[in-house]
């Protein structure tokens, strides 16, 4: 059995979560959010909690097939190792993303981008992200739907929004504008992030 896909996602007070087939939605506080699950995959509410399992056709037939090797006197399989690689791959997956679904639309989901060298800044442009990069330019990025840009210093920028995924992939394309380069470490990077230094020539 999947350690992760067993494990129930309880929802929170404030949170509505409600399945129809594979499509699980949830609203909360931070918005709603609408995952479509694989086929192999069911979803189900019970006693305000969500679960995720391999479809019941495929768990009767690794059920089966573990009892057939017990009958022969064999050490039986795992559930794990008796359903279909989908199903089992899939597992985890769907539970990790049904998670943060619901976590999405409670707590929401943040991440922070921190500008540097000389001349860089950040500034919001009504809706819009304004920065100045050293280029000969300014770069203008337009915040998706759902996501909320915010530059508290002109060095920081926050990113925050219900959709992980969708944060996530919005702070790489800012980063992409002007990546950290490794001998001075200029460039827009994750708060925390490591930057890997190179020695510059030696004259």
């Amino acid at each position: 059995m999947s350690r992760i896909g067993k494990l129930a996602i309880p929802v929170p007070a404030g949170a509505t979560v409600t399945v129809a087939g594979q499509t699980i939605k949830a609203r909360g506080p931070k918005g709603e959010l609408e995952l479509v699950l694989p086929e192999v995959i069911t979803p189900k509410l019970e006693n305000n909690e969500l679960l995720v399992a391999p479809r019941a056709d495929l768990m009767k037939a690794a059920n089966d097939a573990i009892e057939a090797e017990k009958a022969k006197g064999k050490r039986p399989p795992t559930l794990a190792q008796s359903l279909t690689q989908d199903a089992r791959t899939q597992w985890g997956t769907a539970r990790a993303r049904a998670a943060n679904l619901v976590e999405g639309v409670t707590k929401g989901y943040t991440k922070t981008l921190e500008l540097v060298g000389v001349g860089y800044r950040a500034q919001m442009q009504g809706t819009d992200l304004k920065l100045a990069l050293g280029y000969s330019h300014d770069v203008i990025f337009k915040a998706p739907q759902g996501i909320k840009l915010e530059t508290p210093k002109p060095t920081e920028i926050i990113i925050s929004g219900a959709d992980k995924q969708t944060v996530g992939q919005v702070a790489a394309e800012i980063k992409k504008f002007r990546p950290p380069e490794p001998y001075k470490g200029k460039g827009i990077r994750l708060q925390g992030e490591y930057v890997r230094r190179k020695e510059g020539k030696k004259k």
